[in-house]
């Protein structure tokens, strides 16, 4: 690093392929920080990535919602005042690590301007958020992993989810099957609309109230709607979804 008063470019570049690293095209003191930065931000976005996931497991845990949850072991402690409490810690405590790697970012931000570049007032910072940032990032995936693992789904719980609404998460198919009849877009949204909230006012089946409504049955026979409240329409394409993500 320098203006290499005292050495010649070609011994740093020795040096630099005998370590298998590239030489900074110019640098003072120090290299520039916003390498650092770039790295720590990478981090950032890992550990934010990890805490979506944990965050939706920790939804999905939730009583009133309860399609999935950690493994919760015979013995094991979810709350130490209320015994019936199944806590989803593991995620809660990758979402507070994340929030610390994110933190570390900001810091490894500051430290790119420093005085004529070449101050060490980065390297107190970077003692820290180093260590830190890498040994938590760690402990994050190795953590993550153990609860993808074990975790415990509930397929029916979650048809019973869907049930809940009263069928109105088939309005989508239902509008586009009126527009394919050559009813105008406009029209039709207001058909599966008035009979969606009749659903939410009234508690009645999103379905019974397409098979009541006249106009409606004017347009799609009684078979053609059955056909649209299937759930299998929506999962047709999980092949393709999952071939992109895992490749298989």
């Amino acid at each position: 690093v320098g203006t290499f008063a005292n050495i010649v470019p070609e011994v740093e570049e020795r040096v630099c392929h005998k370590l298998n690293l590239s030489s900074a095209p110019a640098s003072s003191q120090i290299v520039q920080r916003d390498r650092q930065a770039s790295f720590f931000t990478v981090l950032a976005l890992l550990a934010g990535s990890i805490e979506k996931f944990a965050t939706e497991i920790r939804h999905l845990q939730r009583t009133e919602v309860g399609e999935a949850e950690e493994f919760f072991h015979a013995g094991q402690k979810g709350s130490s005042a209320m015994p019936h409490k199944r806590n989803p810690i593991l995620s809660e405590n990758i979402c507070g690590l994340a929030r610390v790697v994110r933190s570390n970012s900001v810091a490894a931000m500051e430290n790119m301007p420093l005085w004529h570049e070449r101050d060490i007032s980065h390297s107190s910072v970077e003692r820290i958020i180093a260590p830190d940032s890498t040994i938590l990032i760690d402990f994050m995936l190795q953590r993550f992993i153990a609860v993808m693992d074990k975790l415990v789904v509930y397929p029916e719980r979650m048809l019973e989810n869907l049930r809940l609404t009263g069928g109105t998460i088939y309005s989508q198919g239902v509008l586009l099957a009126l527009a394919r009849r050559g009813i105008s877009r406009e029209q039709a949204y207001r058909w599966v609309q008035k009979n969606a909230m009749d659903s939410f006012k009234k508690g009645t089946s999103f379905k019974d109230n397409l098979l009541n409504d006249s106009e409606v049955m004017k347009v799609l026979s009684a078979d053609e709607i059955e056909n649209l409240f299937k759930v299998e329409h929506h999962l047709r394409q999980i092949p393709v979804i999952f071939r992109r993500v895992f490749g298989k």
